[in-house]
């Protein structure tokens, strides 16, 4: 089965779980069971499998036939070549596809002039205006190839400029342009190419990235340390004939090489293997031969022979155009298409699958939680409702003698109640100091201003160690405060169910041991970008002095988390666990007023209900629900610092 078809079976697959968590949301809706941080939750889950996206990176030299390997595989239903293929150096910058519903189909094209400037490229992004756009029809091919084509537009400018662009290199001549009879050299007009269209891969939510060669791989810290890492396959293409080459190997071991976590993520493929087809050779000679080179190229790479594929890309496009069945098997496409569906879009379900398994346990703890309180609600009432049968005076003096007794309880509780919530909240506020923005501002800050020594940066990895060094060390605080706060509501919960009959259960701890592997996954993606060879040339030039703000900048995007906005119309979730405890306080305080015990109880009711309870309420529940309402949500999980 093709890639196309595999995807549009992952795409149904992942349309149909998100109908189905729809119709559990209005289902646990229907009956009461949903409160504010649920239906948080179960909306961004639906939201997650809604629009899911998989990326898939393209990394090459030139000539290598990376652009005829995307267009057998994702565009021979054109007929013809949509991404521009032909001899020489045909993709000259980064180039991405997707699609994007509210923008219509579009070429936008960022000139390569902005490398001089600081802003990152998501900055860049945010402003469409420095892009320049070229309407694409995608029902004409031959024009949506000829607007493609300017993806290779070229510029002649000098050797000064090429060096302030980050294109000329003293130290490695064998890689600089050559310049012509007029002394000027040869560099992209282009720094990053947009394409928008409506192809139904990429309306199902795939990514395609086109990049153009070690120059704007090693040049562009976003594109090493955000893009590459965050795609879910990255398929290194090499020549069949000459294998792995010096600039290749410089490629793979500066940027590609595989980590423990993303080993196998990596796909490499020998293009141009009919230029092996030899007609004076036998098949089996030709076939060893092929194999022999594959081998060697997955030892030489340090992987599995099982991820190496030999192809044809021209003949494999050829085979789809012409409906060639028996060419389509010669070129040996259908394997690394079977590859890249078993691979990449298996283990993205996986993934989706146990996020989505996660997220539905939680929600069954959570429901049933629900469910024992309501029960020991009815319970509660059912036993007071038998109480009143038959009620006489002497009944009313023995509920007033025992709710004052209780009340007096209650209020020799409060104390130590209220001593517990503000050590909760100073503890609390530590947190959210360390895990704030302002904390992550700072040690960029910082960082940046390390980054800023002239010359050769031999110590730049001691400088990327201690930055994150200190943010795990943050983390680590971070977890230790917040166990802190979890032992003290757990330590509370158990006084108060053993003295009150209370049924509260401990809230889920904060882990923050994900967001641990995320800063380890960042730094190693730096520290594989700052290979020696990137670190001369990143010295050389005008270049050099945006050079530091531009890794500063892709790296505090890289950990920097968006809040999901509420809703319009939404109430706003809270912003932390103080919310819970003020919702708590609300309690004490109304419990205290100087009233009649039977309004004290009533007033303490009303105000628990209206700072925590999430729906209108069945029945008038008593004092004892009212305070399991409010203290059992002291949830940690729902904390948004991250």
């Amino acid at each position: 089965m093709e890639f196309i078809q595999q995807f549009d079976l992952h795409s149904r697959w992942r349309q149909q779980r998100a109908q189905d968590l729809a119709r559990l949301g209005q289902w646990l809706a229907g009956h009461e069971l949903l409160d504010d941080g649920a239906r948080a939750r179960l909306a961004h889950l639906q939201s997650q499998f809604a629009s899911d996206r998989v990326m898939v990176a393209f990394v090459a030299e030139f000539s290598r036939g990376k652009s005829e390997l995307i267009n057998a595989i994702f565009f021979a239903g054109y007929g013809r070549r949509i991404m521009p293929a032909s001899a020489g150096r045909t993709t000259m910058c980064p180039t991405e596809l997707g699609y994007e519903a509210g923008l219509p189909p579009c070429l936008r094209l960022l000139p390569i002039e902005t490398r001089m400037q600081a802003q990152s490229l998501l900055e860049w992004r945010s402003a469409p205006d420095q892009w320049q756009r070229i309407d694409l029809d995608v029902n004409q091919p031959e024009q949506l190839a000829q607007a493609i084509e300017q993806v290779a537009q070229t510029l002649r400018v000098s050797v000064e400029q090429a060096r302030a662009l980050g294109f000329w290199h003293e130290d490695n001549p064998q890689d600089n342009p050559a310049p012509g009879p007029d002394g000027l050299v040869e560099v992209p007009r282009w720094r990053h190419a947009l394409i928008n269209m409506a192809h139904p891969l990429l309306k199902q939510g795939l990514v395609i990235v086109d990049t153009p060669g070690l120059n704007a791989i090693g040049t562009e810290p976003e594109l090493t340390v955000g893009m590459l890492p965050q795609a879910h396959a990255v398929v290194f293409i090499l020549a069949a004939d000459a294998g792995v080459s010096k600039s290749d190997l410089a490629i793979w071991r500066e940027h590609l090489a595989p980590t423990a976590e993303r080993g196998e993520s990596r796909l490499v493929v020998l293009n141009k293997i009919d230029v092996l087809w030899d007609e004076l050779s036998s098949p089996q000679a030709v076939e060893a031969q092929i194999e022999r080179q594959r081998l060697h190229s997955a030892e030489v790479l340090g992987l599995q022979g099982r991820q190496v594929f030999a192809v044809s890309a021209h003949k494999g496009l050829l085979a789809k155009v012409r409906q060639d069945a028996q060419l389509l098997q010669q070129s040996r496409l259908p394997e690394l298409e079977r590859a890249l569906a078993d691979d990449v879009l298996g283990q993205r379900r996986r993934l989706l699958q146990s996020t989505l398994q996660q997220a539905v346990q939680q929600l069954r703890i959570e429901v049933e939680r629900q469910l024992l309180v309501r029960s020991h609600e009815i319970e509660e009432q059912v036993q007071e409702l038998q109480a009143l049968r038959g009620k006489n005076a002497t009944v009313i003096r023995q509920m007033r003698a025992r709710i004052e007794l209780e009340q007096a309880e209650f209020d020799q509780s409060a104390l130590r109640i209220q001593t517990v919530r503000s050590v909760h909240l100073k503890t609390l506020r530590l947190l959210f100091a360390q895990l704030g923005s302002n904390q992550i501002k700072a040690e960029v800050a910082e960082f940046a201003q390390a980054l800023k020594q002239p010359g050769v940066k031999l110590g730049v990895k001691t400088i990327y160690k201690d930055t994150f060094a200190r943010l795990r060390g943050g983390m680590s605080q971070s977890q230790h405060w917040a166990n802190e706060v979890q032992d003290m509501l757990s330590g509370m919960f158990r006084s108060l169910n053993a003295e009150y009959g209370f049924t509260l259960q401990t809230p889920q701890r904060l882990d923050l041991t994900r967001f641990v592997r995320e800063i380890d996954g960042i730094e190693s993606a730096h520290l594989q970008y700052l290979g020696l060879t990137n670190l001369l040339r990143l010295t050389q030039g005008d270049f050099a002095s945006g050079w530091p703000k531009r890794c500063c900048r892709a790296c505090a995007s890289s950990m920097r988390k968006p809040r999901a906005k509420p809703k319009s119309g939404a109430k706003p979730q809270p912003r932390s666990s103080m919310v819970s405890c003020a919702s708590a306080s609300a309690i004490l305080r109304a419990a205290s007023k100087p009233c009649t015990a039977s309004k004290r109880l009533q007033e303490a009711w009303m105000s628990a209900s209206t700072n925590c309870w999430p729906a209108k309420p069945r029945s008038r529940p008593s004092l004892r629900a009212g305070c399991s309402c409010a203290l059992k949500r002291f949830n940690l999980t729902q904390t948004g610092p991250l």
